[in-house]
């Protein structure tokens, strides 16, 4: 078991003598570095021990509480460190936990319960998927309580994850590409400016710097460099003129502009009127989000996902028009990276541009483009492999012929 409290020494100004100070960190996460004004070994270890008995006590024995009570602890303590739906997905996986194990003392909770749950999730028809997602959240929230130091080791920290297929990474094509972007150019022409989107800017966007949604609708005029041909994704402010939004995994990047693109971000900017600071958000959403902020009923979530109406709908018919199968706004981020690994670009070069927060992410979209590896393993079997020993094993057998040229099948035939 680590220790809590370190036992310490600081030599005195002339450093012919030292004194015993305790090192630890109290029940607010603090660290406290406090003297006890003497040199005996044994009188500080007692009162390191003793310390330590203390803050065990205080952080674990003292705030036993059954699961329910805990996973309040527990969002209380993280505050504003997750977002609203990710906290919101935590409390749902933990409430769905409690209803297959019930509602018992958090420091009792062992691996056997994780694997009970796990198997309760795939017996009623989670995907295997769903169920990695929910075990790691609860990991995550134990985790937490040993960082706190409520617990001593995380119950759930060597469960296995039930076995999925990887799922193949979903990308547009250049033909349908082109095909999408003719519908929408078609499809703006017919709905209303004010209160559609510019889709065929909106998409080509996408493709170009493999921006998510959100951080496509919560971009601003302000963030786009006409000069240098570089947008950049980053946070916003609640002002009066934007609300509040956060990036996801990372702060914030900087990402190319191709100069045909900057010359129609020109031309449609030119076409906005002024006091509209958002690029694609169109005149009348920004309108009535603006008076939903003054009755106080846009929250900050909805900056993810009520940015635009309808806007899945719209994709939709989109896609539709364009004869290309249903997909998600998601997958011309994919296409872009994708795009990005097959021109050449090393993978940590797109991880940076993509704003991944983990490695593995990027990985799976280095395997997908990664489209000679069957002919390159070919190739290399064809050098290995005797021809020789080919033929002679995997040839058909060569039959005895008659004097016509007729094969013959048995010998005991006329």
């Amino acid at each position: 078991m680590e220790s809590l409290v370190r036992l310490r020494t600081r030599p005195s100004r002339d450093g012919k003598t030292f004194k015993y100070f305790l090192d630890y960190k109290d029940e607010n996460g603090k660290r406290r570095q406090v003297s006890l004004q003497h040199a005996n070994r044994r009188k500080a270890e007692r009162q390191r021990m003793q310390k330590e008995r203390e803050l065990r006590i205080g952080a674990v024995a003292a705030e036993s509480m059954r699961l329910s009570r805990f996973l309040k602890d527990a969002m209380v303590r993280t505050g504003s460190q997750i977002r609203e739906s990710t906290r919101d997905e935590y409390m749902s996986s933990m409430n769905d936990f409690i209803g297959v194990i019930g509602d018992i003392d958090y420091q009792t909770v062992t691996i056997e319960h994780g694997e009970l749950y796990r198997q309760a999730c795939l017996d009623r028809g989670n995907r295997p998927a769903t169920v990695s997602k929910k075990l790691r959240q609860l990991k995550r929230i134990f985790q937490l309580a040993l960082h706190r130091r409520q617990l001593e080791e995380n119950p759930l920290q060597f469960i296995d994850m039930p076995r999925s297929p990887k799922k193949k990474v979903s990308t547009f094509d250049h033909d349908e590409c082109k095909r999408i972007l003719k519908a929408a150019t078609d499809c703006r022409q017919e709905w209303n400016p004010k209160k559609s989107v510019k889709w065929d800017l909106l998409i080509l966007t996408a493709l170009s710097t493999g921006m998510r949604r959100g951080e496509l609708l919560n971009c601003t005029w302000r963030d786009v460099d006409f000069e240098d041909l570089t947008i950049e994704v980053c946070p916003k402010e609640n002002t009066a003129e934007t609300w509040e939004w956060h990036v996801k995994d990372a702060d914030r990047r900087t990402l190319p502009l191709t100069k045909d693109l900057v010359s129609l971000l020109v031309h449609y900017q030119n076409e906005q009127p002024e006091g509209y600071p958002y690029v694609f958000v169109p005149v009348a959403r920004y309108d009535h989000i603006q008076k939903l902020r003054q009755r106080g009923k846009w929250k900050f979530c909805d900056s993810r996902l009520k940015v635009v109406n309808n806007f899945t709908r719209q994709f939709n018919h989109i896609l539709d028009r364009a004869s290309c199968k249903r997909a998600k706004f998601h997958d011309f981020r994919r296409t872009a990276l994708t795009n990005w690994l097959a021109s050449g670009m090393s993978e940590h070069e797109v991880m940076i541009l993509a704003g991944h927060a983990s490695f593995n992410t990027t990985h799976r979209f280095y395997l997908a483009v990664a489209t000679d590896l069957v002919d390159r393993a070919r190739v290399v079997s064809d050098q290995v492999l005797c021809q020789d020993l080919l033929r002679t094993c995997c040839a058909p057998p060569i039959l005895p012929q008659n004097e016509k040229g007729l094969t013959i099948v048995n010998d005991c035939q006329p």
